[in-house]
């Protein structure tokens, strides 16, 4: 009698977990009913907050159009304008195409006149960009993977200097260089462009803080104890995780230099070491001057022809970079 009345009782616990279970479940798909009907409410009203489907917003949207508008702008103006003769830039509106179209002849033009001094100064211009902005590259990635990976006596106080010498513009140490190089008798010489050009602060701490966090202390650990000095370490397994900030220093050192203007205006005299920037602003000055031609139509093509290194950089290093903008973003 005992073993039936246990059974028994045995029995109406487990129809009353049951039936526990069972509410419990319906509440849970209640819940989950409701939660799914007021998010199909919220995504009718504002859509899905993910990247194939971003919420939508007028203001946003109308702001996004003025920005796209206020960059594309110059650069249609340049394409439309290097189309153009002389006298037709003079005579039309900016943004409307001339009677002829000239691009080809201007180009030509732009490579021939003045017994080809745009292709010297072109050449001028890679060649700091290769030397100084490479340069800078490279010694703000090793001087960041430095400060970030080793620990020694006035670490702090690098910091303190770098974060110190981002605030200062690079104007307000044009006049002072210029001094220094006079004095080494080193003004119109290509090193006055390179030596200042080597210096990248905002470099040098992008690739301090993007070494600390892109390289793990462990993996570096794991190559000491497996024998591998430290330039092994740093070229074979460091540079490698470093490429995203690698691409964003080089490319913010190239622009630098590339569209350097005040700092060849004040150290190079002598227009065979010109770079682009300055010989574009000869040109354009040119009309000013007694007896000068205008040809405004020369300086847009060649303003034209100095912008597409740029933009073919971007476009083929874009893919290095916008790998590197979430790094970091989500901890396992």
């Amino acid at each position: 009698m005992s073993a039936v009345t246990t059974d028994s009782n045995a029995g109406d616990k487990l129809k009353t977990f049951e039936r526990k279970t069972k509410r419990a479940e319906r509440a849970r798909q209640k819940l989950i009913s409701r939660d799914e009907k007021a998010e199909r409410k919220r995504a009718a009203r504002n859509g899905f907050s993910n990247p194939a489907n971003p919420t939508r917003s007028l203001l946003l949207t109308v702001l996004c159009a003025i920005f796209a508008v206020y960059s594309l702008l110059p650069f249609l103006y340049l394409i439309i304008n290097a189309t153009k003769t002389q006298s037709d830039f003079t005579s039309t509106f900016g943004l409307s195409f001339g009677n002829t179209f000239a691009l080809w002849e201007n180009i030509a033009t732009v490579f021939t006149y003045q017994n080809g001094i745009f292709g010297r100064w072109f050449i001028n211009t890679v060649f700091y960009v290769v030397v100084g902005a490479g340069g800078a590259t490279l010694l703000s990635i090793m001087g960041g993977y430095a400060l970030a990976k080793f620990r020694f006596p006035g670490r702090n106080l690098c910091f303190a200097v770098v974060i110190g010498a981002i605030s200062v513009p690079g104007i307000a140490l044009a006049v002072p260089q210029f001094l220094l190089f006079a004095k080494v008798g080193l003004t119109n010489t290509p090193w006055s462009m390179i030596i200042p050009s080597l210096v990248s602060t905002f470099g040098l701490y992008l690739m301090w803080i993007f070494s600390d966090q892109a390289v793990p202390d462990e993996l570096l650990e794991a190559a000491r104890v497996d024998g591998a000095g430290e330039m092994r370490t740093f070229f074979q397994i460091s540079l490698p995780l470093l490429a995203p900030g690698i691409v964003t220093t080089a490319l913010f050192t190239i622009v630098a230099t590339w569209n350097n203007y005040f700092l060849p205006l004040i150290m190079l005299k002598d227009s065979d070491w010109y770079p682009l920037t300055i010989g574009l602003n000869q040109w354009k000055d040119q009309a000013s001057t007694a007896g000068g031609q205008a040809i405004q139509n020369l300086v847009i093509t060649g303003s034209l022809i100095t912008i597409i290194p740029l933009v073919i950089s971007f476009l083929l290093l874009q893919r290095y970079w916008q790998s590197g903008l979430a790094a970091g973003a989500v901890k396992e």
